[in-house]
C-alpha cells in the first residue's frame, strides 16, 4: 500500500521549514520536494505538481489537507493517484500489480510513449487483456540540459494529465525501467549530473522501486528489481536492468564503420580502457547473479538498449562487447528459460542467437530478443539496419506493442508484436 507525492520546484517565500514538513512524510531532494507514505485500504499515487508562481501558505496547507485528511476518502474508492497542478486536480486510477503468487499467462511490452502525441495503441494492449503490462524504457520525452530538471518534470506531468494513458494504467498493472529520454538526455550514461533527480522523479511517477537486499540497497544507485509470480512449475521472473546509472561513455564511431548510427564497438583496450568500461556497474552485476541463481520456470529478461541485436551503430550491448560476453554467459549457465525484451529503437523486431554465434554464449544455447518499440513514436518507415543475423525477423516500423502468451501446460511462451490493430506483425514460439 503506497503512494508518491511529486512537486514540481518550489521557490520563494511561503514555504514552510523542513522541520515543519517531516511529520507529515516529506523529504527534500535537491531543489524539489517529495514525499511518501501510505495510507488507506487501497494503494494510492498521489501526485501534486505545483507551480512556482502559486507557491503560498495556503497552497502548502492545502496539500497537506489532501495528503492527510482527503486520502483516505479517496483511498476508500480503490487505488488510484490524485494531481494537482495550477489549482486544477484530477483522480487517476493506478492498477494494482499482481500478487506474487498469481499465475500469469500474458504479459505485455510497450517503449517510447511520447506524451504530447495520441496513445491510441493503448486500446489494442487492452483487448488482449495481459495480466501485466511491462514499461521497457523512454515512457516519457524529457530531454534536460545540465542546468535542470524542469523538462523532465514537466513531461511526466504531461503524461499523467494525457486521457488515453490514464485510461490504461486504470486497467492494466504496470511495471517500468527507463531509458536515456526518461533518465534525461539523449544516450546518457553514469556520468549524467541530474541521474538523481530523475530518479526521485521516475519513482514518484510509478511507484518506489522495491528495496533491494544487502549489499544492493538502492542506496547503491540504480532502478534495477526483480518480479516473481507463480509457484513452481508455473514461476516467471522479470527482471529489469538499469542500463543508464553506470554506463560508461560509449565510443563514437570512426568514418569506416559500415553501419548507420552513432558508436561502434569500444574494443580497443589499451587506447580506451575499455577493459574497464561497463554497462551494469559491478553491484548491478553481482545482484544479477544472485537473481538468476533464484528458482524459475521461465525469466524474462528486460533491458531498455538491445541486447542481441547487430547491423547498427546506436545504442546497444554489443557497443561494449565484453560487457555483453558476461551477460550472455550468466544467461546461458541460469536454470530455465530466460527471453529478452528491449526497446529504444523506434522499431520492432525478433532476433535469435544460438550457441557459437556470439561470444560466450555456451553450447546449447537459444536465446531470443523481442524488441517492442515504439507505442506511439515508431520510426514510420524502413530501417537502414545491415539486414544480418541475429535479425530472424522483418523490421516493423509501424506503432507496436509486444505480448508473452505463456502456455504453462505445453511450456511454451509465444511472442508476438502487435500493431495498432491489434494484429500480428511478427511473432516466436520458445519451449522452456
Amino acid at each position: 500500500m503506497k503512494k508518491d507525492i511529486f512537486f514540481e520546484p518550489l521557490f520563494g517565500p511561503g514555504w514552510p521549514p523542513l522541520s515543519a514538513l517531516r511529520r507529515y512524510g516529506l523529504a527534500r531532494t535537491g531543489k524539489h520536494w517529495f514525499a511518501t507514505g501510505g495510507k488507506g485500504s487501497g494503494g494510492l499515487s498521489l501526485e501534486l505538481a505545483i507551480t512556482p508562481s502559486l507557491v503560498s501558505a495556503p497552497l502548502v496547507l492545502a496539500a497537506i489537507w489532501a495528503l492527510v485528511w482527503a486520502f483516505p476518502a479517496i483511498a476508500a474508492e480503490g487505488e488510484g493517484s490524485f494531481a494537482v497542478d495550477g489549482g486544477r486536480s484530477t483522480v487517476i486510477a493506478v492498477a494494482a500489480l499482481p500478487p506474487p503468487d498469481r499465475t500469469l499467462s500474458r504479459i505485455a511490452f510497450g517503449s517510447c510513449l511520447h506524451q504530447g502525441k495520441p496513445q491510441p495503441i493503448w486500446q489494442a494492449i487492452k483487448a488482449v487483456s495481459p495480466e501485466l503490462m511491462v514499461m521497457a524504457g523512454d515512457a516519457v520525452y524529457g530531454s534536460t540540459n545540465e542546468a535542470t530538471i524542469a523538462p523532465l518534470e514537466q513531461a511526466y506531468a504531461a503524461q499523467a494529465a494525457n486521457p488515453e494513458f490514464q485510461a490504461a494504467r486504470a486497467v492494466l498493472p504496470m511495471l517500468a525501467i527507463w531509458d536515456d529520454h526518461d533518465f534525461g538526455r539523449n544516450d546518457a550514461g553514469g556520468d549524467y549530473p541530474l541521474k538523481g533527480d530523475a530518479a526521485r522523479l521516475f519513482e514518484a511517477f510509478w511507484g518506489a522501486v522495491p528495496e533491494r537486499p544487502a549489499p544492493f540497497e538502492k542506496s547503491s544507485g540504480g532502478l534495477y528489481q526483480v518480479r516473481t509470480f507463480g509457484a513452481s512449475g508455473s514461476r516467471v521472473q522479470v527482471i529489469l536492468l538499469d542500463t543508464r546509472w553506470f554506463r560508461s561513455p560509449l565510443k563514437p564511431k570512426k568514418a569506416n564503420f559500415p553501419h548507420w548510427g552513432r558508436y561502434e564497438p569500444d574494443t580497443d583496450a589499451a587506447s580506451s580502457g575499455a577493459s574497464e568500461k561497463t554497462l551494469l556497474g559491478e553491484t548491478q552485476w553481482r545482484w544479477l547473479e544472485a537473481v538468476l541463481s533464484e528458482p524459475a520456470d521461465l525469466r524474462i529478461l528486460v533491458s531498455s538498449i538491445q541486447v542481441l541485436a547487430e547491423g547498427h551503430g546506436f545504442e546497444r550491448w554489443g557497443n561494449l562487447p565484453a560487457e555483453r560476453a558476461r551477460l550472455l554467459g550468466l544467461l546461458g549457465g541460469a536454470a530455465g528459460r530466460t527471453v529478452i525484451v528491449s526497446g529504444d529503437r523506434h522499431y520492432g523486431a525478433f532476433y535469435e542467437a544460438r550457441s557459437g554465434s556470439l561470444p560466450n554464449l555456451g553450447s546449447g544455447s537459444r536465446l531470443v530478443e523481442m524488441t517492442a518499440s515504439a507505442l506511439n513514436v515508431a520510426s514510420g518507415g524502413p530501417a537502414q539496419d545491415t539486414q544480418m543475423a541475429p535479425l530472424v525477423s522483418n523490421i516493423i516500423g509501424a506503432d507496436n506493442f509486444g505480448l508473452a502468451e505463456i502456455d504453462w501446460p505445453a511450456r511454451t511462451v509465444t511472442l508476438s508484436l502487435r500493431t495498432l490493430d491489434g494484429s500480428v506483425a511478427a511473432s516466436h514460439v520458445v519451449a522452456f
